[in-house]
C-alpha cells in the first residue's frame, strides 16, 4: 500500500503490539491463539513498513514486567519467538531487512539467545528496513544501565544516548510511536529515545493490524507539526 509520506522517509517507528490476549478472549480462544495471531501481523506489518517511508521498526514483543504472567503463557510466547526466528530469519535476508533484538538476554531460555545472534548476523546486511524486537525490555533498566556504564562522569545527551544503545550504529530516536490494544499508555517503552516521538493510539487489536492501520497512523503522522521544542515546524526532522 503506497504511504502518504512519499515526501518522508526513513522514519522510525515503535510499535506496543497490546491486545493479544483480549482478542483471543474475546473469541472464546485461548490466549496463547491471540499472541500465534499477532506473529501474523508482525508479518504484515514488516512486510508494509518500507513502502510506508519507515526505515527503523521497533516492536515491544515483551516486556521484564511479563515474567510476572502465567509460566504457561510466558513459555508460549518465548517458544513463539523461538518459532519467529526459526521461519522467519531467511524471509528478513530476502526481503533486505536487518534483524535486532533489544533487551535482556541473559533470562531468556537456554539456546534462544544464541538462535537470536543467529539471526541478528544472518540478516545484518539488510538496507531496506531495521526491524528491533523489544525482548525482556524496560526502558528504565536500559537508562539505569547506560548511567551505570556512564560511571558518575559527566556527558551529552548525544554521548548518553550512545552508551544506551548499546553500541548500536544505527541508533535513533522514535519519530511515531503506535499502540495497539485502546490503552493510552507507554509502558516502560523507549522512553528516552520517544522524548519527542509522535503518539498514535488505536482500538485495534494487535492481530488484526495490517498495512492499512499503518498506513493512518503515518498519515496521522505526516498532519503533525513538529517543533521539537521551538516555534516553527521542523518539515521532516528525524532526531539523530
Amino acid at each position: 500500500m503506497q504511504s502518504h509520506l512519499d515526501h518522508r522517509t526513513n522514519i522510525h517507528v515503535a510499535i506496543i503490539m497490546d491486545g493479544n490476549g483480549r482478542w483471543a478472549e474475546r473469541r472464546g480462544l485461548p490466549r496463547s491463539l491471540g499472541h500465534r495471531a499477532g506473529v501474523a501481523a508482525v508479518r504484515r506489518v514488516t512486510e508494509a513498513a518500507p513502502g510506508q517511508g519507515v526505515g527503523t521498526l521497533t516492536l515491544f514483543a515483551f516486556s521484564s514486567d511479563n515474567w510476572a504472567q502465567p509460566a504457561d503463557e510466558v513459555d508460549g510466547m518465548m517458544g513463539l519467538l523461538r518459532g519467529y526466528l526459526r521461519c522467519e530469519t531467511a524471509r528478513l535476508e530476502r526481503r533486505g531487512i536487518r534483524l535486532s533484538v533489544i533487551g535482556r538476554r541473559d533470562r531468556l531460555p537456554a539456546g534462544l539467545p544464541q538462535a537470536i545472534e543467529r539471526a541478528e548476523a544472518d540478516t545484518r546486511g539488510g538496507t531496506r528496513l531495521h526491524l528491533r524486537i523489544a525482548v525482556d525490555y524496560s526502558a528504565r533498566d536500559a537508562i539505569l544501565a547506560a548511567a551505570h556504564r556512564l560511571g558518575g562522569g559527566p556527558a551529552t545527551r548525544e554521548a548518553f544516548g550512545r552508551l544506551l544503545a548499546g553500541g548500536d550504529e544505527d541508533r535513533r530516536d522514535v519519530d511515531l510511536l503506535i499502540r495497539s490494544g485502546g490503552e493510552r499508555r507507554l509502558s516502560d517503552f523507549l522512553l528516552w529515545e520517544a522524548a519527542y516521538a509522535e503518539l498514535h493510539f488505536t482500538d485495534r487489536m494487535w492481530p488484526d493490524f495490517d498495512a492499512h492501520d499503518l498506513a493512518r497512523a503515518m498519515a496521522d503522522f505526516a498532519r503533525r507539526d513538529r517543533r521539537f521544542g521551538g516555534l516553527t515546524p521542523a518539515a521532516g526532522r528525524t532526531a539523530a
